[in-house]
């Protein structure tokens, strides 16, 4: 089969696909919303992971994140239903963004069959592992009516380990308590992240070096090999690229997974985990 280049692959920004994905694969991004102070920036258009992470250490603020709103969706979605494609969006999970939201009140002003909306119930690795299962299902001549039908099979078999090494920013987020900061951060207690039902949720904590955490993930993956699908896993970094270099490259010496893609989590992934954290998705058969 041949590509239906009559189809176009939107995503949004907590996707966190490179350039070089987007390119490849000809998907278009509507971008989250990061904001600090009285300012507000596109996610990874107009601020970096990098320089978030530098003001909020340096001015004490607090990163919020917002939706991308049915306008935003609308200017994207027009200009290629203009050019006579048909549109396919992936979203990140309904249950903590009212992106998908959004999109189905834009989408609701073209006409009907045109737009093809699906939540991808992840965020970050475990979204960007359905966009590549979809952008390559695209490419081999599937039909969107077959992509999609993929997608809603295999959502709930795609895991992710999410690996935070501070606490301060799940706390000004939100996530954890006052306590909880203070007693992980004398601990050097980590927590495990799972998204569950489209939910970011707790699972587990480590006590000790990052490294030893991410040993003992790395060895669950490896024990549980059997029941992962060997074609792809997709390591979630934020600015913490010698540290994935090593799970990298700890994860190609099993010699199991034919392909190991490294992404860099956005601003509006990293307003809520902060630096260092690393994520790692895979698909479960």
């Amino acid at each position: 089969m041949r590509r239906d280049h009559t189809i176009k692959l939107i995503v949004d920004s907590t996707a966190d696909l490179s350039n070089q994905w987007l390119q490849q694969y000809d998907i278009s991004v509507v971008p989250l919303y990061v904001i600090m102070g009285s300012q507000t920036y596109k996610d990874n258009i107009e601020i970096t992971p990098a320089e978030l992470y530098r003001r909020s250490e340096e001015e004490g603020i607090i990163p919020k994140t917002a939706a991308p709103s049915p306008s935003d969706f609308y200017q994207t979605f027009e200009a290629e239903i203009l050019a006579g494609k048909q549109i396919l969006y992936i979203s990140m999970s309904s249950k903590v963004s009212s992106t998908n939201q959004n999109a189905h009140i834009a989408a609701k002003e073209f006409p009907a069959g045109r737009i093809h909306i699906i939540d991808s119930m992840h965020l970050s690795a475990s979204y960007a592992m359905l966009v590549f299962r979809a952008a390559r299902a695209i490419e081999m001549g599937q039909s969107i009516e077959e992509v999609l039908a993929d997608i809603e099979h295999v959502r709930e078999k795609v895991k992710i380990e999410v690996l935070v090494d501070r606490l301060d920013y799940l706390y000004k987020g939100g996530r954890v308590n006052s306590m909880q900061q203070l007693i992980g951060n004398v601990l050097r207690v980590r927590p495990i992240l799972n998204i569950i039902n489209g939910e970011v949720r707790s699972v587990q904590k480590y006590r000790g070096k990052m490294d030893k955490a991410l040993e003992s993930i790395i060895q669950k993956i490896s024990t549980q090999k059997n029941q992962i699908c060997p074609n792809l896993l997709i390591i979630a970094q934020t600015v913490a690229e010698k540290m994935t270099d090593k799970v990298r490259t700890s994860i190609l010496e099993h010699a199991y997974f034919k392909e190991v893609i490294v992404i860099e989590g956005g601003c509006v992934i990293g307003s809520h985990t902060g630096p260092n954290t690393i994520a790692l998705s895979y698909l479960n058969v």
